[in-house]
């Protein structure tokens, strides 16, 4: 089969056959393996392509330069720093009194940071507009996970690649001198690279030129992305190369605010090494020279007000106090060293001066962190200090893991589901427009946008959880969390509040109303066999009574007693299969059966359950009163059946409660077995039979039974207008 590079997957041209050598030239076909070798060196992929996850803090490692460097501190092979200007072959050129002038007008500094301490900038003149990149740099920045698009533009991102510097490309000769970088203004708009016109925001930092006026255009925002006017095209032989270093706090807010994450934004908002700026420009003026045939212009310029680093001081026993390893101080000067600080030793303290690519070590506790770092964690010895008698879980944590305790018992799985769901949550539910619940916390800065709003109900999430278990095949669903809610109900409006000192009585009174009620609701929802099928037996399938057990259980557990009461319709559940949960006249919560169109919605079989539990309701702030546990009585047990005939609307739990009272402490069980109506009863009447199960302290006497039945008749007959069927 004949492939493109497309669909071989190792670039973007579909034209046809990979030509590898035309001919005419000689010393490409020379170079070509014979016929039947191996084709994967040739095509650039039989290389390893090592994939690293770096730390926010580890900004710096944004480079190969950085990961050159803890690759050092790894396995200790020899590392040489080129982005140190004492490591090059040739010396820098000077800034002079020509290059291309840059000026920062940064009237809105955030922070008091100005947004821009850095601007250095190199011209190369007659590049040609045809020459490619190298394979070798096309193929490194393909497994980088770039697109390969001309000589500049690849030249700029392989060397943010290797170096942590973002550059740009522009095209000199739709430049008008001088470059000036500042803040937008109100109502101002920028077509970037992507096509997209962005309305800008008074904090973005921009790159603008003199067309038009001083500071007129926009030509881009400033480590973001640059804009179309000035851009590099197929027509471009005269490149300006800018390196700059941009307010870390500036860009990151840029690139959220326009949802523009970009790999310059990447490393600029992690803080880049200033120094590394007429390094990093040197390099991309090699490459165009080199390959592009071009010619470097000898004006450069370069505006550097950025702040080094200051020494400090650096006590060697802090190591030993705060992760308790022993390091000689030979052997922590030599690590500083190693990580890029300059070390002097001033008699026993150290005198430590951290790299510039290195912002965060700021004070002793971070030497000490790196010292931990490299000599190794595995190093500091475990301390476990004494548990204090007296302390452990509060009554309420207890009870919480009794309950989840008691739920696995009974075959449900706890799972921890993500909190923040969409509006199509509420809509799947059939939740009404005026339910509470429909009130949600919308957040400023979601982690996924089209889940922005924080849940009301465990259940929110639960479903989605339940409904990708069973899209992975799960044959049997049982799942249950714990967790907290939001409810934002009745909120205040929470007062701005100054720093340095703690806030008055009546601002704490205020911030409070202003938080939403957070309550700890425990769900679960259950479909498909509890038991899958074997030869010679059904399966067992969960059912609504399943969901009213695990309530009931929950109540149980903390000892709360809990009435069940049929509600007629409560979203989600089906319309005349859902029970209301209630413990001392208040709702506690629902359980049942879904409704089908919720199980619709979410892909779930028919008549999957769920429910729900207000924990907080049912534990209170009081704590739990111990557990009884009843004596087992070993005396043979009384058997009496009921039959009682009584009006449809009359409730099954309230004949059962009215017998278990009347029975008193001899009562064991009382189990509801029968629901008749039919020719045998009368229009508007049923029958419901009871198996009673008595047990005393004591072999219970016939006339003992006879009187507990005759109890036990004479108070239903009276209490509910009911006749004893024969």
């Amino acid at each position: 089969m004949i492939c493109s590079a497309r669909e071989l997957g190792i670039g973007e041209d579909h034209d046809g056959i990979i030509v590898l050598a035309r001919e005419g030239d000689e010393a490409a076909i020379a170079e070509l393996p014979p016929v039947g070798s191996d084709a994967l060196p040739l095509l650039g992929i039989s290389a390893e392509t090592l994939e690293i996850n770096i730390t926010p803090d580890r900004g710096y490692c944004f480079s190969m330069r950085g990961v050159a460097r803890e690759y050092h501190h790894s396995t200790g092979a020899e590392f040489t720093d080129l982005g140190l200007e004492e490591n090059l072959a040739q010396p820098l050129p000077a800034a002079t009194d020509n290059g291309f002038k840059v000026l920062v007008e940064d009237d809105a500094p955030i922070h008091g940071n100005v947004g821009c301490d850095r601007f250095v900038t190199r011209i190369v003149r007659g590049v040609n507009p045809n020459a490619q990149s190298p394979k070798w740099m096309r193929d490194r920045l393909t497994e980088a996970g770039m697109r390969p698009i001309s000589l500049a533009v690849d030249a700029t991102n392989y060397v943010m690649l290797d170096l942590g510097q973002p550059l740009h490309a522009y095209d000199l000769d739709t430049l008008a001198e001088p470059i000036v970088v500042r803040r937008a203004k109100e109502g101002e708009t920028l077509v970037t690279l992507d096509d997209i016109e962005r309305t800008l925001n008074p904090e973005d930092l921009l790159i603008t030129d003199c067309e038009g006026g001083h500071g007129a255009r926009i030509i881009g925002m400033a480590g973001v992305m640059g804009g179309a006017d000035t851009e590099i095209t197929e027509n471009t032989t005269n490149v300006l190369v800018e390196a700059a270093h941009f307010d870390p706090v500036s860009i990151a807010r840029t690139a959220r605010r326009h949802k523009l994450p970009s790999e310059a934004s990447k490393r600029f908002e992690r803080y880049v090494d200033p120094l590394i700026a007429p390094i990093a420009a040197q390099r991309v003026v090699d490459i165009l020279v080199e390959y592009g045939g071009g010619e470097a212009d000898s004006a450069v310029s370069d505006l550097c007000e950025f702040s080094v680093p200051q020494a400090q001081s650096f006590d060697p026993t802090e190591v030993e106090r705060l992760t308790g390893l022993q390091v000689e101080t030979s052997r922590v000067a030599q690590i500083l060293s190693d990580i890029g600080c300059t070390v002097e030793e001033n008699g026993d303290v150290l005198t430590v001066t951290p790299p510039t690519w290195r912002p965060d070590l700021v004070g002793p506790a971070h030497f000490v962190e790196e010292i931990a770092r490299l000599v190794g964690y595995d190093e500091i010895g475990s301390v476990v200090p004494a548990a204090p008698a007296g302390h452990g879980l509060s009554s309420m944590q207890r009870q919480r893991r009794d309950v989840m305790r008691g739920l696995a018992e009974q075959g449900w799985v706890q799972v921890l589901s993500y909190p923040f769901v969409s509006a199509a949550d509420f809509d799947k539910q059939q939740i009404p427009a005026d339910d509470e619940r429909r009130l949600a916390i919308r957040l400023a800065n979601p982690l996924q946008e089209e889940a922005p709003f924080m849940r009301t109900s465990v259940l929110d999430s639960l479903l989605s959880t339940a409904r990708l278990n069973v899209s992975r095949g799960n044959p049997s669903v049982a799942i249950t969390e714990a967790s907290f809610v939001t409810r934002p109900a009745d909120l205040g409006a929470a007062p701005v509040v100054g720093t340095g000192k703690r806030p008055e009585d009546d601002e704490l009174r205020e911030m409070r109303k202003a938080t939403p009620k957070q309550p700890y609701h425990v769900a679960g929802v259950a479909c498909g066999a509890v038991t899958e099928a074997s030869a010679g037996f059904e399966p067992v399938v969960w059912d609504w009574r399943d969901a009213i057990e695990a309530a009931k259980t929950i109540a149980r557990t903390v000892g709360a007693e809990l009435v069940v009461k049929a509600d007629s319709e409560h979203a989600p559940w089906h319309p005349g299969r859902c029970a209301q949960l209630v413990v001392k006249n208040k709702i506690v919560g629902w359980a049942g059966e879904l409704a089908p169109a919720v199980c619709k919605a979410y892909e779930l079989p028919k008549r999957s359950i769920a429910f729900e539990v207000n924990l907080d309701a049912l534990i209170g702030k009081k704590p739990a009163k111990p557990v009884s546990v009843a004596p087992v009585l070993t005396n043979p047990a009384a058997k009496e059946d009921f039959a009682f005939v009584l009006d449809e609307n009359v409730l099954a739990r309230e004949v059962q409660a009215l017998i278990e009272k009347v029975g008193g402490e001899d009562i064991e069980s009382v189990r509801l077995f029968d629901v008749y109506t039919g020719e045998q009863v009368d229009e508007g009447k049923k029958s419901l039979a009871f198996a009673v199960r008595l047990r005393s302290d004591h072999t219970l006497k016939s006339d003992e039974v006879a009187s507990i039945r005759k109890a036990i008749i004479k108070q239903v007959t009276k209490r509910f207008n009911a006749e004893l069927r024969a």
